[in-house]
């Protein structure tokens, strides 16, 4: 749950404010310099002596639609981080691209009957589309599949080989033996072996989360012919990560300390290399990849999460033939990554020990940032059920990308799972974009239009007017203060704040009134709303990596050039006295609830498929061993919590013990009754599991933040409707609840 900002929220930033204070940003806000923003002129370098800022966001899958989930944990947050430093006049350069190799390609261009290339070329358009409408602002956007990609990935394994990091060994591997084929992972679906999914894929399964081999998979089945395929052995190309680890560990103390890793990132991070490293298998039976080069292995391929990392050198590699000056440059360049927390092994562990391997002075990353999921109202994304909202129907909803963006940073999943909702998506709109911010601005600007013909007038600054000066720069201050860490929904406050202490301004001033009376009192006025149009133009500074049209939209209301686009810190007065501004417009537009509830219907997508639970008990075999499974998955928590284990893996271990709880509930409810014959939804029984463990660690965040009695027991009774919820749901009869709670409050009378 993203962590709310009120819009009745005061901020301290007006307590403690001393004649000093006063002084100091008045003699700032009057004399005070604004350097020129940096040209951006490409292809971008490092620059000796300057602070070069390399940012990448994980490279998206090309055989799939982004939803908003996935635009929120890479592309956009890497966007507004990569937005503010060019406004910090740093050397900044951002690349992201299509990963486009790999198992998932083909198997989208055998679903859609064409070729891998056939489908790289359409959906990394497709991709390319969607972030511009975003307005994310890419210095390069490439692909992987390029010649860059088959140089690069095919230097470093050599390397790699020659250093001694690489190992040969047979693996067991399954064999279509009708498409004459061994099948990669993705090639490959059956029941999980851990909580008994029946569509887990040969890597992975999306239930429990858990990584799994193909050759573990329960009842496999060929994705192309659904045949049964055999095992047999298959021999392939390990990275020696036991030998590396030395130096990884090493690199883990050194940029763990001096660099912004987010929590979630280093607690997965440190429970990969905990029990120690394993080699990995880097090859693949496939045909679309970048070719591995040793001999007896060329006919195969190199794996894709070997192969993808390699695509942020080959695409600035693209972008640019001196790319080596950013990625083998470690004490020049500080390198940010912005992913969602399941791409973090990757990125914290498989890449820096390959670059670390190679020993060529590679760019290792300094600040890991990773955020956790953005859920869709009580549920998942889901494309195939069509539930939620996808880049590419954003826009076909009438509401500007702006508004988009700014939701999704705000409800951005920074330290824990969030949720996208319609209702609330709504009352931000109206609240705090139209009532708060846009409100703030529109009268600032209508008013000097009005009545000083939007001309700037002479500002005879009381100690009041500089108290707005104090508080104004404490939330600039704070503002940079979070984005310099990339705690970018956070920082996000600071501008609302800033708009708010605008409004408190003007509603105290009342420079409506002030303006029909003496000379005195509409010199007072053109002060006052002065004064405020310079605080909307350093508003429309700060907006810019969070809505860059409505950024530009100010600025073209306020009549000024792009040179005020620099923070440095300091709040300046950049609109003088003659300063002519252009005629105001409303920024935002007021959406209607019964809209909210027209495009929640929407995208709710297909109702899922009751499974009817078959008349009879489920069979001894399959209840004994589910309840064996929860037993021994209950024993291994309960071990991970005395052990004080990171919170990431305990929470990880929890999650698979509750698909496994769902799944002996699901089971059991064709024992319960059978006489009854109640249908059982599968589906809902999941949501609700899923919701109940997200309301319950709210509920132990809550209490251990000791917060208010009532907020608690609200949340409580939440959780325990959403239980009872889940009771009905599997065919149980739900809990009564209120007992002990009642015997306890009147034994207090």
């Amino acid at each position: 749950m993203s962590q709310d900002i009120s819009e009745s929220e005061v901020s301290p930033s007006d307590k403690n404010i001393t004649e000093v204070d006063l002084a100091n940003a008045h003699e700032i806000f009057l004399s005070g310099a604004v350097p020129k923003p940096r040209e951006r002129k490409h292809p971008i370098l490092p620059i000796d002596g300057e602070r070069n800022v390399l940012v990448t966001s994980a490279l998206p899958y090309v055989n799939n639609v982004p939803h908003l989930g996935n635009i929120i944990g890479c592309v956009l947050s890497a966007d507004v981080f990569a937005r503010y430093c060019r406004l910090r006049n740093y050397n900044v350069l951002y690349v992201c691209g299509t990963d486009e190799y790999g198992t998932a390609t083909e198997t989208k261009a055998l679903e859609e009957g064409v070729t891998p290339q056939q489908i790289c070329d359409k959906y990394h358009k497709l991709h390319a589309d969607i972030y511009s409408w975003f307005n994310i602002d890419f210095d390069q956007f490439g692909r992987t599949t390029t010649s860059q990609q088959t140089q690069i990935a095919q230097d470093i394994f050599w390397r790699l080989y020659n250093g001694g990091f690489i190992l040969a060994d047979t693996v067991e591997q399954l064999l279509c033996e009708k498409c004459d084929r061994f099948l990669a992972d993705r090639f490959v679906e059956g029941t999980c072996p851990l909580c008994f999914y029946e569509d887990a894929r040969g890597d992975q399964c999306d239930k429990c989360g858990k990584l799994i081999n193909a050759t573990e998979l329960k009842d496999p089945r060929c994705k192309v012919c659904s045949s049964t395929p055999v095992v047999k052995t298959s021999e392939h190309l390990f990275l020696d990560l036991p030998k590396i680890e030395p130096q990884l560990t090493e690199w883990f103390d050194k940029t763990f300390s001096e660099g912004d890793w987010t929590s979630n990132a280093m607690g997965i991070a440190r429970a990969w290399v905990r029990d120690g490293l394993k080699p990995r298998c880097i090859s693949r039976d496939l045909k679309w990849g970048t070719p591995v080069p040793l001999e007896g292995f060329t006919d195969k391929v190199f794996y894709v999460w070997y192969d993808a990392p390699i695509g942020y050198l080959s695409i600035t590699a693209n972008y640019t033939a001196e790319w080596r000056q950013w990625w083998q440059n470690q004490k020049q360049v500080q390198l940010y990554n912005f992913m969602a927390k399941d791409n973090v092994p990757f990125h914290s562990v498989i890449f820096p020990c390959t670059c670390l391997g190679t020993d060529d002075n590679y760019t290792l990353v300094n600040h890991l940032i990773a955020t956790e999921y953005l859920n869709y109202e009580d549920g998942k994304f889901s494309k195939s059920r069509q539930v939620g909202v996808f880049g590419d129907q954003a826009k076909d909803t009438g509401i500007p990308a702006d508004i988009w963006r700014f939701y999704l940073l705000y409800i951005r999943p920074e330290s824990q799972d969030s949720s996208f909702s319609w209702t609330d998506f709504v009352t931000k709109n109206n609240s705090e974009l139209l009532n708060n911010l846009g409100n703030y601005i529109n009268r600032s600007l209508m008013f000097l239009f009005n009545s000083f013909n939007g001309i700037m007038p002479e500002l005879h600054l009381t100690d009041e007017d500089k108290r707005l000066l104090v508080v104004v720069c404490r939330e600039l201050k704070g503002y940079m203060s979070l984005l310099e860490k990339a705690r970018i929904r956070d920082a996000l406050r600071y501008i609302l704040n800033i708009s708010r202490h605008g409004n408190q301004y003007i509603q105290g001033n009342k420079p409506w009134a002030l303006v029909k009376g003496s000379d005195a009192e509409r010199e007072r006025a053109g002060t006052v709303m002065g004064l405020s149009a310079n605080v909307v133009c350093l508003l429309s500074v700060l907006l810019q990596p969070f809505m860059p049209a409505v950024s530009e939209n100010i600025q073209q209301q306020l009549n000024i050039p792009r040179d005020v686009n620099v923070i440095t810190g300091d709040f300046v007065c950049m609109l003088k006295p003659g300063h002519q501004i252009s005629k105001p417009a409303p920024l935002f537009q007021k959406i209607d609830a019964s809209m909210a509830e027209e495009l929640k219907q929407k995208f709710a997508g297909k109702q899922p498929e009751v499974t009817k639970v078959k008349n009879g008990p489920a069979s001894t075999e399959e209840m004994e061993k589910l309840s064996l499974a929860v037993k021994e998955q209950a024993e291994k928590v309960r071990n991970l919590k005395a052990s004080t284990a990171e919170k990431q893996l305990i929470d990880a271990e929890v999650k698979l013990l509750l698909d496994l709880k769902q799944k002996l509930v699901v089971t059991s409810a064709a024992t319960a009754d059978v006489a009854d014959q109640r249908e059982v939804d599968v589906e809902e029984v999941k949501r609700l599991t899923e919701a109940v463990a997200l309301q319950a660690t709210k509920v132990r965040d809550l209490k251990a933040n000791k917060v208010d009695k009532s907020v608690l027991d609200s949340e409580v009774k939440q959780l325990l409707g959403l239980k009872n919820q889940l009771a009905l749901a599997s065919g149980e009869k739900p809990a009564t609840g209120g007992g002990n709670q009642a015997k306890k409050k009147k034994g207090k009378k």
